[in-house]
């Protein structure tokens, strides 16, 4: 069925890869690898340095009330808030060395590779 709210839609589903082409996505290489793993360290460092610095914000700053009612949401916002940077950082981390592994395994693929010599005659 065609999208109605987008008057130049076709009434075709999507591919799982969008509107590319299905044989257009490039394979991995060492060098993609690397430099994906870089920038998800990259990423994965800034979130642990913001991780520290709520961690010491909320140790500096104790909540002041009588009311347990506020105590227990404020803990529970802090736990939460803490909780999203520290899974932020952790899936980067996470992320940067599954790509530098899969930068081995592409290196050690592309080394172990032996020469075709069949000439297919």
């Amino acid at each position: 069925m065609a999208d109605l709210t987008n008057p130049n839609s076709t009434s075709q589903p999507l591919s799982s890869t969008g509107n590319a082409a299905s044989g257009s996505v490039a394979p991995p290489t060492v060098l993609r690898c690397v430099t994906g793993s870089l920038m998800a360290g990259g990423f994965a460092a800034a979130l642990y340095a913001l991780t520290l610095s709520v961690a010491q914000t909320f140790a500096n700053k104790p909540i002041h009330s009588d009311n347990t009612t506020v105590i227990n949401i404020a803990a529970a916002v802090r736990t939460l808030v803490m909780g999203i940077v520290a899974l932020g950082g952790g899936v980067f981390a996470f992320a940067s060395v599954g790509l530098m592994l899969l930068a081995v395994q592409l290196l050690i693929q592309k080394l172990v590779k032996k020469p075709d010599t069949s000439s297919g005659v």
